[in-house]
């Protein structure tokens, strides 16, 4: 790979697959969207940097061919599958609960606060458990990853490598500075009560999902 268009095409090939895996509207975007709303920008960029880690495990994974934990996520596949479904219902019936928003805090020049170091914390762990218990995710890279190297050899050196897994996570990464940035745009022209209504909205869609999950992944543990 010596070529400048393969460099051009490795780096806006990982961004393309990093911007496809986070764009499905999902729990994760309802919750970084969420988040948003009730905090401000920062906190639900850093909720979206916790699945753009989770994305970053899955494409090292698939760039460097770590077969090993592939297979170990395909012989979890179920007990990760239980596993986000009951992170899905806990966090849902969690949201609906409160959904009243907290008092939004603003700094001296109105700006909003981003809220505690803890709260920031649980914004980028919850995202990230969701996207790593995720099989789906997995299958995802491995598709996404096959079909590149048609275009262009990524294998071919550690560096290649590397810098598609970076572009990857850039390009997740700019998905949910977009999303988050936009939502932030409209967050002034939102009330109190449109925001609980919003709040309880995505609490039951986060739910449901969540039993969706559930009753796949019993399913397929009865037919095995």
């Amino acid at each position: 790979m010596t070529a400048g268009m393969d460099w051009l095409t490795l780096i806006g090939g990982g961004l393309v697959i990093g911007l496809l895996v986070a764009a499905p509207i999902g729990p994760v975007n309802l919750i970084c969207i969420r988040r948003t709303l009730s905090y401000g920008q920062l906190n639900g960029f850093l909720a979206g940097l916790g699945a753009a880690l989770g994305d970053g495990i899955f494409a090292v994974a698939a760039g460097f061919g770590v077969r090993a934990v592939f297979q170990l996520i395909e012989d979890m596949g179920v007990i990760l599958q239980l596993a986000g479904a009951g992170l899905l219902i806990f966090y849902g019936l969690r949201v609906f609960i409160y959904a009243t928003p907290p008092e939004i805090m603003r700094n001296p020049d109105g700006s909003i606060q981003s809220g505690s170091v803890g709260d920031l914390a649980a914004a980028f762990a919850s995202t990230f458990a969701l996207t790593i218990t995720n099989p789906a995710t997995m299958l995802g890279f491995a598709a996404s990853f096959a079909g590149l190297r048609a275009i262009v050899d990524f294998q071919s050196s550690t560096l290649a490598t590397g810098v598609l897994v970076l572009s990857v996570l850039g390009g997740s990464a700019l998905w949910w500075f977009v999303v988050t940035a936009i939502t932030g745009i409209f967050h002034k022209t939102i009330g109190p009560q449109t925001l609980k209504i919003m709040n309880q909205g995505s609490g039951l869609l986060i739910f449901a999902t969540g039993l969706v999950f559930l009753g796949y992944a019993v399913w397929q543990r009865v037919l095995a």
